[in-house]
């Protein structure tokens, strides 16, 4: 089961995340590349050739302490947090490259002409100039390995995170569904059973309903989502086999308004506790009830599920249906399902009770209190 992102779209975000990583070092390496270009003397006529082989040392030095960070010394060093020998073991390789890198410069100098001249007059810059700017330039590049390193590791770790994340939620559903099915099968077999006792001819319509009702849950509830027209047929079928065992005394009636080309999905069974609950309070043989039902599709992905019944609180003793874990469970899977996208009102008064449910099927950042 999966609910939140199929597998396909979680190997399509890999792959995107890995041509942007690609993407991102290409630039930087271009830029890094490209740069040189711009400090050229515009009267000067630029030789692309002349120019990649004098920065070639210098590229290689860039690319040796950006990717030694990159790829090894930032996971086995900084974030098994040994700092002190990330920094000694960084120290030491800038200062040895930069100190190659000088001597080059001084060969270079020798047998080539200068990129670009400085003035006749210009005053002559000391030595330790040239390697702190070379020493700088491999900081900061090393640094930015670090930094791209370390952002590529923390990304990786918060989508683990919520991945865990989805692995627990999708459990904890998973958990509820299981416990829901039981439930929902012992509610319905004790109907049948008072059926049988009085030898009712009701009880082999009731059967033919429970096996309808069970193709629904064995094959339709496997899926994160169904039609909502398909759970309407569910609730209309468990509303008919819930009638078979009530008197004339009580009224049930059942409204559902759900467009035939609908295309809204919802997740399976989640009504059927509320209209458990309806029977098993709103019924009594004895007295005179009811129970009214509401399933409306509004628009844009709106629906609305309504329902009153007269209340008769069981005890306990005179209830064989189930333990009344069903109303707990609907709140745990519309917290998981549809966090911020769902309205649930619960109202008792003058011996009548009243939900009302409201679930915005459609994903948007606008909460629902």
């Amino acid at each position: 089961m999966n609910i939140f992102v199929p597998d396909m779209e979680r190997q399509r975000e890999i792959w995107l995340r890995g041509k942007a990583t690609v993407f991102i070092h290409v630039l930087v390496w271009c830029i890094v590349l490209v740069l040189p270009v711009f400090l050229v003397e515009r009267d000067k006529v630029f030789q692309w050739s002349e120019f990649l082989i004098r920065s070639l040392p210098v590229i290689i030095s860039f690319l040796i302490v950006f990717y030694a960070n990159y790829f090894y010394f930032v996971d086995k060093l900084l974030l098994k947090k040994k700092i002190t020998e990330f920094v000694l073991v960084n120290i030491a390789m800038i200062s040895a490259i930069a100190l190659l890198l000088h001597l080059w410069h001084e060969i270079e100098y020798i047998f080539h002409t200068p990129l670009r001249e400085p003035p006749a007059d210009a005053p002559k810059i000391p030595v330790f100039v040239f390697i702190f700017r070379d020493i700088f330039s491999l900081t900061f590049v090393g640094v930015l390995g670090m930094v791209m390193k370390a952002t590529e590791r923390i990304t990786q770790m918060q989508s683990r995170q919520k991945e865990l994340e989805r692995a627990m939620v999708e459990a904890e559903l998973k958990n509820l569904k299981n416990q829901i099915n039981p439930h929902f099968l012992l509610n319905t077999l004790n109907n049948i059973y008072t059926l049988s006792r009085f030898n009712s001819p009701k009880t082999s319509i009731a059967v033919m309903e429970l096996s309808e009702l069970l193709r629904y849950v064995l094959y339709d509830n496997d899926r994160d989502l169904v039609p909502l027209q398909d759970e309407a047929a569910f609730i209309r079928n468990y509303i008919d086999l819930m009638k078979l065992r009530l008197t004339e005394n009580v009224e049930v009636s059942a409204v559902i308004r759900v467009a035939g080309d609908s295309t809204v999905k919802i997740a399976p069974l989640i009504f059927i506790s509320l209209i458990e609950n309806a029977f098993k309070h709103g019924v009594n043989n004895d007295e005179p009830s009811f129970v009214e039902m509401e399933l409306i599709e509004k628009e844009e992905g709106q629906v609305y599920f309504i329902c009153r019944n007269s209340y008769f609180p069981k005890n306990g003793s005179d209830d064989r249906s189930g333990s009344g874990i069903g109303l707990t469970q609907v709140r745990k899977r519309l917290d998981l399902l549809y966090p911020h996208r769902y309205i649930w009102h619960k109202e008792l008064e003058n011996n009548i009770y009243s939900t009302v449910l409201i679930i915005n099927t459609l994903k948007n950042d606008e909460p629902h209190s």
